[in-house]
């Protein structure tokens, strides 16, 4: 995340609007460097991982979700919620990971993180790449992982499918980007 010193950003409130499983919708009151006093709303949440997951011959799995948001399909790597309160996040990578398409990561590298939507959400994505995943047992939870494809392709056309515009999700796109820029054996 950013950090800034507020250049004279003040809050003042912090409400919650409503609160439902690990989401909340709050209010914050803010006083601007002006003097000016306004209110925005955003979602809350504990955040998410996404993990670029590379199999030993460089094939990149990818998943495509129903996504309610879009009432659409959506190509992604395999991603979900950090939901298991002190669970850190290259554990819940790996968990999701296996969980939504049953491959399994021997270990796992820190590659950054996403701000997914920061005018609507403080939602922050850690992302990671695990090399050489073998295929094991999916444990899909959820009507839309049950529904969940999941395809293998070559790095370097997912790398391609970025760059067209076809892969459009954001925690992807820049994972996949982190990911090319730190491994030149990749196959570009």
């Amino acid at each position: 995340m950013n950090h800034s010193d507020h250049k004279g950003f003040a809050s003042t409130a912090l409400d919650v609007v409503h609160a439902w499983a690990k989401f909340r919708l709050v209010r914050r009151s803010v006083r601007g460097p002006r003097g000016d006093v306004f209110e925005r709303t955003h979602l809350s949440t504990p955040g998410a991982v996404g993990v670029v997951a590379l199999t030993p011959d460089n094939y990149i799995v990818l998943v495509s979700q129903y996504r309610s948001s879009f009432d659409e399909f959506v190509l992604e790597i395999p991603a979900g919620m950090r939901d298991i309160d002190g669970e850190e996040p290259a554990r819940t990578a790996m968990r999701e990971l296996a969980e939504e398409t049953g491959y399994v990561a021997a270990d796992i590298e820190y590659l950054g993180s996403c701000l997914s939507s920061p005018g609507v959400t403080d939602s922050v994505v850690e992302l990671f790449v695990a090399r050489g995943v073998v295929p094991g047992q999916s444990f899909p939870e959820g009507p839309e992982e049950m529904e969940m494809d999941v395809l293998c392709v070559p790095f370097a056309e997912a790398l391609e499918m970025v760059e067209q515009g076809v892969l459009t999700d954001a925690k992807s796109s820049v994972a996949i980007l982190l990911t090319a820029r730190r491994f030149s054996d990749l196959g570009q």
